[in-house]
Formats: C-alpha cells, sequence, structure tokens
C-alpha cells in the first residue's frame, strides 16, 4: 500500500522535536545503566563475589549482566506487542518505570559483607527488571520516532543513538572522576554507587515529556494487528532473522568499548582512569557523528553507509588490537576506543531507520523490538562474558579482535540480504 509523506508543518516539526527528547531520555537511561554496571565491574566483582578468584568473580559479574540480555527478547515481545495493540505513549511510560525500578534496585543493593550471597540475588532482580524493560524500550521508541517525523527520518531516528553516546560519555566521565578523585578504598565502599542515583534523575523528567505525548498518525491509521507477534513469526520471519544480523556490528562496538576498562585493567596494567577516558571521546564522537551521518543517510540511504563501516570493522579489528596489545600506553588505549567509536556511529547511526523500513506499521514495534534484542543478545550482550571467558582460557589478547571479526561478517551477511531481498538500498 502506498502513503502520501506527511507535510513538515511546524506543528509535525515540534511533534517530532517532542518525540527526539522523549526517546532520548529513555535511550539515555536505560544505556547509562549499562554502561555503568559494564564500566564498573572490577569493582562490583569485588563487592558481590568476593570469595572467588578475580577472573572467576569477574565472570560472575558478567554473567549476571548476560542474564540481563537474554530477558531482553522476552520484554521485546511483551512489550513491543503492547506498543502495536495499546499504543506507543502507553508503552513508552512503561519501559521508562521499570527502568527506573532497576536502577534503583542497583543503586541500594546490599553487598555481599552485609547480606552474603543475598546482595547477587538483589543484583539479579535488579538486571532482569532492567533488561525487561530495555527489550522494549528501543523498538518502542525508535517506532514512535519514525511514525512521527514528517520527513529526514534517518536522521530523527539516529538521536536514538546520539543519547546512547551521551550515557556513555556521562558513564565514562563519571568513571573517570571516581577512580581518580576517590581512594580506592571509598570507591569500593560507596562511590560506585553515585552513578545509579545520578542515573535515577533522569527518569522523573521522561516521564513528564512522555504523558504529554501524541500518537503518531501512522498508527491510529493503520489496522492494528490482534496479535502483533503472532503475525511477525507468521508473515516476517525472514525480515526478523535479517534484521537481528544487521545489528552486529553496532551492538559489539558498544560492548567492545564498554569491555575497555576491564581489559586494560586485567591484561594490559593500565589504569582504569585511561579507559575511561577513552569512552569519554567514544561518546563525544557518538553524541556529534550520529546526527551527522543520520543525515547522509537520509541521502545515500542507509544500508551503503552500513556496509561500509562494517568492513571497516572488518579490516581494522586486528591491528587496532595488536597496536594496543604492543603499545600497551594510554595514548594508543584512547586511540583504538576512539576509532571503534567512529565506526559504531557510522553504523549505529542509520541501524534505527533501516530496521523501521523493514517492517509494516502494524507489527513494527513488536518486530523492531524482537529483532533488535535477538541481534544484541546473540551478538552483543554476551560478549563481556565470552571476551572475559575466551582471554581466560586461550591467553590470547588478540580473541576480542577476532570476535569482533566474526559479527562484521554476520553483519555484512545480513545487510546483503536486506538490500537484495527487502529493498533496504
Amino acid at each position: 500500500m502506498t502513503t502520501t509523506a506527511p507535510q513538515a508543518t511546524p506543528e509535525r516539526l515540534a511533534a517530532a522535536r517532542k518525540a527526539v527528547i522523549s526517546s532520548s531520555i529513555g535511550a539515555a537511561l536505560e544505556w547509562f545503566d549499562i554502561i555503568v554496571y559494564a564500566s564498573f565491574a572490577v569493582v562490583i566483582a569485588a563487592n558481590f563475589f568476593p570469595e572467588q578468584d578475580g577472573a572467576f568473580g569477574l565472570i560472575l559479574t558478567f554473567a549476571t549482566f548476560t542474564i540481563t540480555y537474554l530477558i531482553r527478547p522476552l520484554g521485546g515481545m511483551v512489550l513491543g506487542s503492547y506498543a502495536d495493540r495499546k499504543g506507543r505513549k502507553n508503552a513508552l511510560t512503561l519501559t521508562l518505570l521499570l527502568m527506573m525500578v532497576g536502577t534503583l534496585l542497583m543503586a541500594v543493593a546490599p553487598t555481599y559483607a552485609v547480606v552474603g550471597v543475598w546482595g547477587g540475588v538483589v543484583i539479579l532482580l535488579s538486571r532482569l527488571i532492567q533488561g525487561f524493560s530495555a527489550g522494549g524500550e528501543f523498538g518502542t521508541a525508535t517506532t514512535f520516532l519514525i511514525e512521527t517525523a514528517p520527513h529526514k527520518k534517518m536522521f530523527y531516528a539516529s538521536w536514538q543513538i546520539a543519547a546512547q553516546g551521551g550515557s556513555m560519555l556521562l558513564a565514562s566521565a563519571f568513571g573517570f572522576a571516581l577512580n581518580t578523585w576517590l581512594s580506592q578504598e571509598d570507591l569500593y565502599a560507596w562511590g560506585w554507587r553515585i552513578p545509579f542515583f545520578v542515573g535515577l534523575l533522569i527518569g522523573p523528567v521522561g516521564l513528564y515529556i512522555r504523558a504529554r505525548l501524541a500518537e503518531p498518525d501512522e498508527l491510529t491509521s493503520a489496522d492494528r494487528a490482534k496479535s502483533p507477534l503472532g503475525e511477525l513469526f507468521r508473515n516476517h520471519a525472514a525480515r526478523l532473522l535479517v534484521a537481528s544480523a544487521v545489528i552486529g556490528v553496532a551492538t559489539i562496538s558498544v560492548y567492545l568499548i564498554l569491555y575497555m576498562p576491564t581489559f586494560a585493567v586485567t591484561n594490559l596494567d593500565i589504569p582504569a582512569d585511561a579507559a575511561f577516558l577513552g569512552g569519554v571521546v567514544a561518546g563525544a564522537i557518538t553524541i556529534v557523528g550520529s546526527p551527522l551521518v543520520g543525515r547522509l543517510a537520509d541521502r545515500v540511504g542507509p544500508a551503503r553507509i552500513m556496509t561500509w563501516a562494517a568492513v571497516a570493522a572488518l579490516l581494522l579489528a586486528w591491528p587496532l588490537f595488536q597496536i594496543m596489545v604492543t603499545l600497551r600506553t594510554v595514548t594508543a588505549l584512547v586511540l583504538v576506543i576512539a576509532l571503534l567509536g567512529l565506526i559504531m556511529a557510522f553504523y549505529f547511526a542509520p541501524l534505527p531507520g533501516l530496521l523501521s523500513n523493514m517492517f509494516p506499521a502494524e507489527v513494527r514495534g513488536t518486530g523492531l523490538s524482537v529483532a533488535y534484542n535477538v541481534g544484541v543478545t546473540v551478538l552483543g550482550g554476551i560478549a563481556p562474558l565470552v571476551l572475559t571467558w575466551l582471554l581466560a582460557t586461550t591467553g590470547s589478547l588478540q580473541a576480542p579482535s577476532i570476535y569482533y571479526m566474526v559479527i562484521a561478517v554476520i553483519s555484512l551477511v545480513g545487510l546483503f540480504f536486506a538490500r537484495t531481498r527487502f529493498g533496504q538500498r
């Protein structure tokens, strides 16, 4: 069915700007929580799994982190379907409320020294709630952005990624500041909780804005599926598989950057604050670069830009890690993280728009949510756990680069089918 593009009236442009702010706040809280947890993995392991040796304690910490991602596809199915049936606004409000609960539990979780293994149980509950809510956030917010924007849809959708860059910058800045200004005793005792409490401040603002949103016309005029999830798996399974594969380079770039503080401390004898500084640089690149790449994608198409970024990831992964593990300097580490951030911005910024184009309106919220979270879980969310295990068992410091290259190949295959079979040229 052919639809007429909406007029870019002042009212529609104002609604699009409001959608950008609302969606960005949710993305910022979601990713700030995730990034802080991954960045302070060494500290969290010492506080909640102190009876394990260093490597196994980290594995337990990242296993808890990974469980977050195992439940995300379920959250995507439930909340994405809810968005298609009951509206984007209701789903966006619900996901933000759940995110706030998960972050609060993390901020106040009692440590092993206070309640023993029950501290780990509280963290697990926090991660499960956060993962379930995050499962619906990206798909619903991206769908809302795309359907609200009257034009330049890639540009508007790219602000989802710019918000994630802002979270990366802010979380890394906290890591750098706390590691620099606090003693190790204070950092391990209470300092690591500060970012989680700060993240909670984002929530009430987002709830206020989301409560005043209007549903996009594209959803209100579409025939809503009675069972969006059933419709998705019956008629769009191939789109779902391809979309999940396409997500690879975006998600592995994020989690490789998040893993760098742990990698630097445990394998390169580089201070953690240096790795956090690299995260600040990568976050700044993503904030500035994502909207610019979004504008470019509106002109030349998202698939073309993403393909070149995936090729760059495949070709540069090995030499970048070789430089880092050979030199073992702060400069080399920051440079590698900055280049990973650049690849991430070029690949990730057009991704929301491309995924939105792959699904019809009646199942778009469900399709985006499920595809994104399956891709993130399988190709990115388990990365810290896998990389920690690979480094512990193989002893090869090049293991992260090989893993990155494998994911890049998977994404290139997904992009090939997105372009040739589903018309994303």
